[in-house]
């Protein structure tokens, strides 16, 4: 079949990456695409907001299938106007996707379907929120209602960071028509934990767990990012939680959706909070994660064309998901400045060593450990024939092996041979496993 990728970043490229290698799929494409994306999908010169133009591109080209990658164009109804149009597409419509575009949706949603998640409130009015929070205990979270490019959210420690949060939001213009609805909820302590789930509307399937590192610099400090790195699978969750999940979570949000008279189709992301055996929902995405998706593509074994069209065909009960028991570890490189202001059209320099080309000390390395490296582009774009940076998250940086330490060196060696003025990344990416793994008994 013929596929049509949305997007452009690294979710993206890893996506297209997988089914490339997919044997049902013959012909891909990807709107609009990156340098990484081009080696292995056709580039298609067409905005992912521009749902018209995309729309008459799948008809006109015949396309098989659609999968969205970002959640602007999801919210913006792309899954409506293709379904409306007779073309199959992966992803949720622009109801349903309000489990991520409004998280006073999502909250309603859960509370119906009895899905535990933190005590919260929503507020219109901004007084009426600095009332609340004066009142509330410490530390109290404040979330812009919208997408907000994973940057919405603030834990405040004391009441003139919560007052200040509400109004960065509702009355400053901080995140645009996001901010102007905020919820307040109550700050959950634990372990953040990642779970994503394949659904058709009426079936779903465990599609991995992982752990992201939101915050920018080591030791979860600094503004909070798209992402700087993921790790996948986290062993430091028992091994029943992923059933538990799917009966405590995933499950009830899909029947209250069914009553809502809106399936949810597509990919559905739980963002966690494990404290003992307390499971929390903090947030809903209604896409892949990125950077989870890198590592998650790295894993899975199997015709991701092929599974994606039974998500979107309704045919999940029959669809297997086999994921490789090795760890996969994606490390983000990106531009100083980030998630702030930085500069764009930086020269890059060093991919050769990693991919392509003579074979190096370390792929030579790499192979006997049977490690498996793998860079995709995230935010690069070609000038003059030389790579450069287009983005504040640059390259992720991906590495599976048969151990987490051994794959989170393998990634943190092959991050260290790409260069360009700037470069950053965390240095602790899957900090908390390894700190389990040194102090666990042999």
């Amino acid at each position: 079949m013929k596929v049509l990728v949305i997007g452009k970043g690294g979710r993206e490229h890893a996506l297209c990456w997988r089914l490339h290698q997919s044997q049902s799929v013959w012909g891909l494409f990807c709107a609009s695409g990156n340098p990484g994306i081009g080696q292995v999908a056709e580039p298609v010169p067409i905005s992912p907001m521009d749902i018209p133009a995309l729309v008459g591109f799948a008809r006109d080209k015949k396309i098989d299938l659609t999968v969205v990658g970002p959640d602007d164009p999801l919210g913006a109804g792309i899954v409506d106007e293709f379904l409306a149009a007779g073309l199959k597409i992966f992803g949720p419509t622009k109801a349903a996707a309000q489990l991520e575009t409004s998280k006073s949706f999502a909250k309603a949603v859960m509370k119906a379907a009895g899905v535990s998640t933190a005590a919260y409130e929503v507020f219109d009015d901004a007084d009426a929120a600095r009332r609340y929070a004066a009142s509330c205990p410490l530390p109290v979270v404040v979330k812009a209602d919208g997408l907000a490019l994973g940057k919405g959210v603030t834990i405040c420690g004391d009441r003139e960071a919560a007052f200040a949060a509400i109004h960065d939001a509702m009355e400053g213009g901080r995140f645009g028509a996001a901010g102007r609805r905020v919820v307040i909820e109550e700050f959950l302590p634990g372990e953040e934990l990642s779970f994503f789930a394949l659904c058709d509307g009426d079936n779903a399937v465990p599609f991995g767990m992982f752990q992201d590192h939101k915050p920018v610099f080591d030791g979860d400090k600094g503004p909070n990012t798209g992402g700087m790195g993921a790790y996948s699978p986290p062993p430091q969750f028992p091994a029943g939680l992923e059933g538990r999940v799917m009966r405590e979570v995933i499950q009830p949000t899909l029947a209250e959706m069914r009553t809502r008279g809106i399936p949810f189709r597509g990919l559905l992301y739980a963002g966690l909070m494990v404290n003992g055996s307390d499971v929390n929902v903090v947030e809903f995405n209604a896409r892949f994660g990125d950077p989870e998706c890198q590592p998650l593509m790295m894993r899975y074994e199997g015709d991701l064309g092929a599974l994606l069209l039974a998500a979107a065909e309704g045919r999940l009960d029959d669809a297997p998901v086999t994921l490789s028991p090795k760890s996969a570890v994606t490390v983000v490189l990106a531009s100083s400045g980030y998630p702030g202001d930085y500069r764009k059209g930086l020269p890059i320099a060093g991919l050769e060593k990693i991919e392509g080309g003579e074979p190096s000390e370390a792929k030579i390395r790499w192979a006997a450990k049977k490690v498996r490296v793998k860079v995709f582009h995230a935010g690069t774009a070609l000038k003059d024939g030389q790579l450069v940076t287009d983005g504040g998250r640059v390259l992720a940086v991906t590495a599976m092996a048969p151990t987490l330490e051994l794959a989170v060196s393998s990634a943190y060696e092959a991050a260290e041979m790409i260069e360009f003025e700037g470069k950053h990344m965390r240095r602790d990416i899957a900090h908390r496993a390894l700190s389990r793994i040194s102090t666990t008994p042999r």
